[in-house]
């Protein structure tokens, strides 16, 4: 907006812009995915073609070659997500932000935008008091309702509501869940990691669906990538049926046939723990699950041990609360932006970022659609003021 020619105020909640950036740089930094398109439009579900028209403007390899003109190259990993190399975002925050100093954009921290006066003024609350701004064209990107004390408290929401937009509810994406786990269990075994493991589930459709990778159990429940790319199934389970059920297949690689036949084999004199890391190859957390499911007496019951092994149940009571979460769902509604994310019912406000009604997983899905949602309501700002 800038760079066409236009005056541009940077209004900044927190003390620093970027604050949910540089928590991101903790991981490394994923910036985005290989992952080719239109398989990387699959990940945005619902929203695939919304978001896709989005990534037509600015997609993976955009976001790239955006980083390398701060001097920040990038690699794939071997999951295909892709990173700076030195996997820190401190050096191209401070880059971004150099240039946007440099091109002229007026930077004001500490500065959180709580709605409009009855004039349509911006209003901000201040350290130096409330500030009202008359502004041509505004650009909300407030972020979602994770991590508030970085800025995205999503009280955002009643203001828009108030003037008509139309808001989906906000709710945890990409989160762990909560597991009435045993106080013997969370006690011995918060933090271990389940690897390898198939998670299997059925979907939003009745379709049964399974996926390999890690997760960890926790002191609550479950959590970790796996879980993480299923959530938003098992969330909207549980919003619909009150109840969801996960399944894991602790021994991937062994049948039922395999399990048993070595499971019979002679203890010995061990306990059945110790038969268990011996013949199925269990670590102490996944012994720790079987007897969590099947009580201290599993061994007397082969059968039933083989088939928790392959299907081992959690009952899912509650994904967890936003403020926890990487990210989260909801925002405001896709139909109530026209194609240049400005809002319908408020001309000259667009919006974009993670406040929108769209999901991703992790692995650069997130970051990506952020960035992609911004270029499209800039360019809808620079059409918007050419036209008045």
């Amino acid at each position: 907006v800038r760079a066409a020619g236009h005056a541009v105020d940077l209004y900044e909640a927190k003390g620093s812009p970027g604050c949910k950036f540089l928590i991101a740089g903790k991981g490394g930094l994923n910036l985005t995915h290989s992952d080719p398109r239109p398989l990387f439009d699959s990940r945005y579900r619902e929203q695939a073609a919304a978001v896709g028209q989005w990534l037509d403007g600015f997609d993976a390899q955009a976001l790239r070659d955006w980083a390398a003109g701060f001097g920040v190259e990038t690699y794939v990993g071997s999951s295909g997500r892709v990173f700076p190399v030195d996997r820190k975002a401190a050096p191209l925050l401070r880059g971004w932000v150099r240039r946007l100093k440099e091109q002229g954009v007026r930077l004001h921290a500490n500065h959180r935008w709580t709605g409009w006066n009855e004039d349509g003024a911006l209003c901000f609350s201040t350290e130096d008091g409330p500030l009202e701004v008359q502004a041509d064209a505004t650009v909300l990107a407030l972020g979602g309702g994770s991590w508030p004390q970085l800025g995205s408290d999503g009280a955002w929401v009643a203001p828009l509501q108030a003037r008509g937009v139309d808001i989906a509810p906000l709710q945890s994406a990409n989160c762990g869940f909560d597991v009435d786990w045993t106080p013997f269990f969370a006690q011995r075994n918060a933090g271990a990691p389940l690897k390898p493991v198939v998670a299997h589930w059925i979907d939003l459709q009745g379709q049964p669906q399974s996926l390999q990778g890690e997760c960890v159990a926790s002191e609550y429940g479950i959590e970790g990538s796996l879980i993480y790319a299923l959530a938003a199934d098992l969330r909207e389970t549980l919003n619909r049926d009150g109840h969801a059920t996960l399944w894991l297949d602790l021994v991937p690689g062994r049948d039922e046939a395999r399990l048993l036949a070595d499971l019979s084999r002679p203890r010995k004199g061990r306990s059945f723990g110790e038969h268990l890391r011996r013949q199925a190859g269990l670590d102490a957390v996944k012994t720790a699950l079987v007897f969590e499911i099947l009580g201290k007496d599993a061994g007397n019951d082969l059968n039933a041990v083989v088939a928790t092994l392959k299907r081992l149940p959690l009952r899912l009571l509650r994904p967890r609360p936003m403020a926890e979460v990487i990210s989260t769902a909801g925002g405001v509604r896709l139909q109530a932006l026209d194609d240049g994310l400005m809002v319908r019912a408020l001309p000259g406000v667009f919006c974009a970022g993670e406040m929108l009604d769209w999901e991703a997983p992790t692995g650069g899905y997130l970051l990506t659609a952020c960035y992609a949602s911004g270029l499209r309501a800039a360019e809808g700002v620079i059409a918007w003021l050419a036209e008045r």
